[in-house]
C-alpha cells in the first residue's frame, strides 16, 4: 500500500518541487494550499498523476483527512508577502501548526516542520549552529515570521514530549531556483528580474551583508532525508549551502551571467535585516548523510533560464 503524504504549502516554490520528488518516489501525495503565494501552475506536471491530488485549504482551519506523513511548509516566506498580513502570517505558523500537529496525533503520522534560518535573527554566532538560540527582535516588522516560526518549533517539541509524536524540524536557509515568484522581493529573484529587464539592481546597504544560497533540489533532498531519518532524530537541523558570499558579489555575478547592462543602486537597509547568514551543516552531514550538490553558478544558470521563460 502506498504511503499517504500531505504537503502543506505544496503549490509554493519549494513545496511544488517537494511534491514532484515524492511522486517520483511513489508516494500518494495530497497538496494543501490556499494559493496566497503558491500557484496551480507550479503543479502542472503533477495534476494528471493518479497518485497526486491538490486541495484548496487554509491550514489555520482544521483538516480532516487520513495520512502517514505531513510536511508542513505552509507560510509565506518572503518579507513582502509575510509582512503584507502579519497577523495572518503568525496565525499560519501557530494555528496552522496546532492543526497539523493535531492531525498527526490523530492519524499517528510523522510530521516535519519547515522552519527557517530566521529563527536565529541577526546572529551573533557565525556560522549558525543548531544549538544557538538566536537574536530576534520580538516586536519588529519581521517578528510575525521569525517569532511565528520559533513558536511553531516550540509547539512541535511540546507535542513530541507530551504525546510522543514523531517530529522532524529542518531550518531552511536561503533557497533559490525555478518557480520563485518574480515579485517576491527575495534577493536572487529581485536581481535576476532587474538584470533581465535592464532595471537598476537594488542593493540594500553597501552590499557587504552576506548570505548562503542553496539550490532548491538540494533543499528538497534534505527535507526528504530528514523525514526518512530514524524516529529518535528530531532535529532541528540546518538545511542550507555553507558557501557564503556578499550581496554585492551576488549582484555582480548575476549581471555577468545575464550579460545585463543594469547598474547597481543602493537603498536603505530594512529593519532587523540580518548582516550575516551561513549554516553550519555538520549535523546534516552526520545524521542525514546530506551535503549540497548544486553549486551557486550552476543553480543561477538554471534559475535565469526559468525567469527568461516567464518574463
Amino acid at each position: 500500500m502506498l504511503k499517504r503524504v500531505i504537503v502543506t504549502g505544496g503549490a509554493g516554490f519549494i513545496g511544488s518541487h517537494l511534491c514532484e520528488k515524492l511522486v517520483r518516489e511513489n508516494f500518494e501525495v495530497l497538496c494543501i494550499d490556499n494559493y496566497f503565494t503558491g500557484t496551480r501552475k507550479n503543479l502542472s506536471a503533477l495534476i494528471d498523476k493518479p497518485i497526486f491530488e491538490a486541495m484548496r485549504h487554509d491550514i489555520t482551519f482544521p483538516l480532516y483527512v487520513e495520512t502517514d506523513q505531513i510536511y508542513n511548509l505552509a507560510c509565506p516566506a518572503s518579507p513582502i508577502h509575510y509582512q503584507s498580513d502579519p497577523v495572518q502570517t503568525t496565525k499560519t505558523s501557530v494555528h496552522g501548526s496546532i492543526n497539523m500537529l493535531g492531525l498527526a496525533k490523530r492519524t499517528n503520522a510523522r510530521i516535519l516542520q519547515a522552519s527557517t534560518s530566521e529563527v536565529y535573527g541577526d546572529p551573533q554566532v557565525h556560522p549558525q549552529i543548531e544549538t544557538y538560540q538566536g537574536n530576534v527582535n520580538p516586536i519588529g516588522p519581521r517578528a510575525c515570521y521569525d517569532e511565528g516560526k520559533r513558536c511553531a518549533e516550540t509547539l512541535f517539541f511540546d507535542y513530541h514530549r507530551q504525546h510522543n509524536l514523531v517530529i522532524k524540524i529542518g531550518r531552511i536557509f536561503n533557497t533559490f531556483g525555478p518557480r520563485m515568484l518574480p515579485n517576491d522581493g527575495r534577493v536572487v529573484s529581485n536581481f535576476i528580474v532587474q538584470a533581465l529587464t535592464g532595471s537598476p539592481i537594488s542593493i540594500y546597504g553597501d552590499g557587504s551583508h552576506t548570505r548562503s544560497f542553496c539550490y532548491v533540489s538540494d533543499t528538497v533532498e534534505a527535507l526528504f532525508l530528514l523525514m526518512s531519518s530514524q524516529n529518535n532524530f528530531t532535529g532541528p537541523v540546518n538545511i542550507g549551502n555553507p558557501s557564503e558570499l556578499s550581496i554585492l558579489e551576488l549582484a555582480e555575478l548575476i549581471i555577468k551571467k545575464t550579460g545585463s547592462s543594469s547598474k547597481i543602486t543602493h537603498k536603505k537597509i530594512p529593519i532587523d535585516d540580518p548582516t550575516r547568514r551561513k549554516p553550519n551543516i555538520s549535523l546534516a552531514k552526520e545524521k542525514l548523510g546530506w551535503i549540497p550538490k548544486v553549486g551557486l553558478e550552476e543553480g543561477l544558470e538554471k534559475t535565469i533560464k526559468y525567469f527568461k521563460s516567464i518574463l
